[in-house]
């Protein structure tokens, strides 16, 4: 089967997809924290730099565009600046059109989270939750529903998708022909009957049908129950992480799709990647069994990105063709790449540390420093050394392994999340470029000699002197070597 389903991306582009759903602005203000208010007990943040991005159905929208489809994005907005915000974001998204309605009695749904050193100290919602207009919503879908291959309903329980909505906009579509995929939140999933598929995680398909467990008989059990609550819906994909996903179809067994390989670096927005590798699936005329493998193929390649949640048809292609070679590969990435893998991180709270080196020859003393310096942080960004920079700093014999090396080892360690390669003699601007929370260096130094300390300090991060392995140095193993 793989080999046609590594062909099946190439169908993608030129299928359209209609995702209508709960869109939000999510909005991150990155800030330090150096005080308390005298006001109140409470941290004061000196706001340094804001981003926003699409959220909700709107990141369904930004995975089919990714995966090279086009993608329609309906629902509702408010007449604000949140609004705005949402649909200029939607108009510079390559592959991205809006079918969105403006209802000024209705405030966009807005998620703000203030992020400092990496925490997440504070998460301000702005929305509304109550029943949206109907009419105004099914105006809208219903336009763009001609021009669609399939439609996505991805419900976040703001109000959009109410029953008279899911009823109308399900009806519409099947009677156009229209696979219909519904990524669920409520705990009646009868409000979706007669959709193609439905796919809820485990904890949603335990909340809505009382069957818990985490076995592949507690996935065929939710899976019955789901499909006999609703009896027009032709099959339920239940989600279920680490374990993989559990397909079951009307008449016929249900099917268990083991988790794939690679490592989990980031489980954030694999549903919406799920959700989306179905629909231009089921758009190119894959079966669900077909669409539900390739499905499972993109869940495991969003999750062990770093910092992003999207996935391009030509990596699908690749890793179900055999081509995607190693998974430490992920983690080798240029400077550009890495700063956004890093920005992706802060978006997360997660705390981010740097460390760097020529490491040459791996020894036990470079494992210690590695895992001192995770232990120090949530993820661990290494600044490797390139060749040229290393004969400028050990001499024209150095080093033994060229940068590809060096990084393929680094990259296979599981205290290692991300390897990136600089040329200068120092990792200062690296430094300056990442920001880190943390900055690890060997107890060789000072916390005054270590490069980069001063930047680390200034942004109210900290510096780590790792405890050192006595008797271990590339230097020494390569005199030893050439020793007769």
């Amino acid at each position: 089967m793989d080999d046609t389903l590594a062909r099946l991306p190439d169908a993608f582009a030129g299928k359209t997809v209609l995702v209508l759903g709960d869109v939000m602005l999510d909005r991150f203000v990155y800030g330090a924290v150096d005080r308390i208010s005298p006001e109140a007990p409470v941290a004061v943040i000196a706001i340094e730099r804001e981003t926003t991005m699409l959220g909700g159905a709107g990141n369904v929208a930004r995975n089919v565009a990714a995966l090279g489809g086009k993608a329609v994005l309906a629902g509702l907005v408010g007449d604000d600046d949140a609004g705005r915000a949402v649909a200029a974001l939607v108009a510079r998204e390559p592959g991205l059109d809006s079918a969105l309605a403006v209802d000024p009695s209705r405030r966009t749904t807005e998620k703000t989270r203030y992020v400092a050193a990496s925490h997440q100290m504070l998460r301000a919602d702005r929305e509304d939750r109550h029943p949206a207009d109907a009419a105004l919503v099914l105006a809208a879908f219903e336009k763009a529903l001609p021009s669609a291959d399939v439609v996505v309903l991805s419900d976040y329980a703001k109000g959009v998708l109410t029953p008279e909505v899911l009823k109308a906009a399900i009806a519409a579509a099947r009677a156009a022909g229209k696979p219909v995929i519904v990524d669920p939140k409520s705990r009646d999933l009868a409000r979706y009957d007669g959709a193609t598929v439905i796919k809820p995680n485990r904890r949603e398909a335990a909340e809505a049908t009382g069957v818990t467990g985490a076995d592949d008989e507690a996935a065929e059990a939710a899976g019955e129950a789901i499909l006999t609550a609703a009896p027009n819906l032709a099959a339920a994909l239940v989600t279920r992480g680490s374990a993989g996903m559990t397909l079951s179809q009307r008449g016929a067994a249900p099917v268990h799709l083991p988790a794939s390989a690679l490592e989990v670096f980031d489980v954030s927005g694999a549903g919406d990647t799920v959700a989306a590798t179905l629909a231009l699936s089921l758009a190119s005329g894959a079966d669900l069994t077909a669409a539900a493998h390739l499905a499972n193929a993109a869940a495991g390649l969003v999750v062990a990105k770093l910092g992003t949640d999207v996935v391009t048809a030509g990596e699908l292609k690749a890793v179900l063709s055999g081509a995607h070679g190693d998974p430490g590969q992920e983690k080798i990435a240029a400077r550009d790449r890495m700063l956004e893998i890093v920005a992706g991180w802060r978006a997360r709270g997660l705390k981010v540390g740097f460390t760097n080196g020529c490491f040459d020859l791996l020894h036990p003393g470079h494992v210690s420093l590695l895992a001192q310096a995770k232990a120090a942080c949530d993820r661990l960004v290494l600044g490797l050394n390139t060749d040229a920079s290393v004969q400028r700093l050990k001499g024209p014999t150095r080093p033994v392994q060229k940068e590809d090396a060096r990084a393929a080892v680094l990259a296979s360690l599981s205290a290692v999340d991300l390897v990136t390669l600089f040329d200068e003699e120092t990792p200062l601007d690296l430094i300056k470029a990442i920001k880190p929370d943390v900055l690890v260096k060997g107890a060789d130094y000072t916390v005054e000699t270590v490069v980069g300390s001063d930047v680390v300090l200034a942004n109210g991060g900290r510096v780590v002197l790792a405890d050192l392995k006595a008797g271990q140095s590339t230097t020494a193993l390569i005199a030893r070597a050439n020793t007769p």
